[in-house]
């Protein structure tokens, strides 16, 4: 049974905890604001990106695809960018990401195929260095902070291109987080190379050239198709990349805000019911105390 000392040195500690977990979900929910409007303003972009590509690729010859697009061929070898945060206290936004990249590897190896790894994020790579540090090709920590930018995924995308040019991966995808609301973030996968079409391309007549589906109009291109696609796809990867950064960031800020308001809900509670007992104790302190002087009165 604890003394009422330690209980009160418990109840001071969880409201030092509450108070600490209260400043973060405010900063969380300062952020998130921010990062939420760049994660809704860059999916038009780029879904407008993929879909004018797929009507530019669905114009060419199979044979004259560039590599980006056509791949090396083959499967055999998987790079798998896993894009998460630096910091933690996010409930399971991390974890889930890990889960799913590590029933993606479980998968590849059981066909035979090999699988290396890009970790955008310290967490990331905390998660997966323990199983997977062998596949792991490139470490990105810190390179999020304070928000994510282009100039980020361009990085990345550099390293990409130099593995593909070399030969090192026939299929790259990445994984991020996609914001939902700030109770809901889905773990998403988006193959990068080669590249995929959409699964509605040339929604509209028109986008982007090509012929459109439907009866759209035609278009000539100057240069070919062939050469737009060559300078287009690797633009196509940084901006898909950056998307992938910005809808994480989004994620991370309001799974931590989520976190942090039920850690504080939870503190709040804890205190309650601390307190109660506090109270019955000293009140049973204060009880005995008067029983032992009425006694002592009594027998004089």
């Amino acid at each position: 049974m604890p003394s009422l000392k330690d209980l009160r040195g418990r109840i001071k500690s969880v409201q030092s905890t509450r108070r600490i977990t209260s400043a973060m979900k405010m900063v969380a929910a300062a952020k998130l604001k921010k990062a939420q409007e760049a994660a809704e303003d860059a999916r038009p972009y780029a879904e407008r990106m993929e879909r004018m590509l797929s009507s530019l690729a669905a114009g060419i010859v199979p044979e004259n695809a560039p590599p980006l697009l056509a791949g090396t061929g083959s499967e055999k070898v998987h790079l798998l960018v896993v894009v998460t945060s630096d910091r933690g206290l996010c409930g399971g936004f991390n974890g889930s990401i890990a889960r799913a990249v590590k029933a993606r590897i479980k998968s590849l190896e059981d066909q035979g195929q090999e699988v290396k790894l890009i970790a955008i994020g310290r967490k990331g790579v905390t998660l997966l260095r323990r199983d997977h540090n062998h596949r792991m090709v490139e470490k990105y920590e810190e390179l999020l902070k304070p928000a994510p930018a282009f100039e980020h995924a361009d990085e990345v995308v550099q390293r990409i291109m130099r593995m593909f040019e070399d030969g090192e991966f026939d299929v790259c995808t990445v994984y991020y987080n996609k914001f939902v609301s700030a109770l809901t973030q889905e773990v998403t996968p988006l193959q990068l190379i080669p590249f995929q079409m959409p699964e509605s391309p040339d929604e509209e007549a028109g986008d982007g050239g090509g012929t459109g589906s439907g009866g759209g109009a035609q278009y000539e291109f100057e240069p070919n198709e062939e050469t737009i696609l060559a300078s287009l796809l690797p633009k196509n990867l940084s901006v898909q990349v950056y998307r992938a950064m910005l809808e994480s960031f989004a994620s991370e800020q309001g799974a931590r805000m989520t976190a942090m308001d039920n850690a504080t809900r939870n503190a709040g509670e804890m205190i309650d019911s601390l307190s109660i007992t506090y109270n019955r104790m000293r009140q049973a302190q204060i009880t005995n105390e008067l029983i032992e002087i009425i006694s002592g009165a009594e027998a004089l």
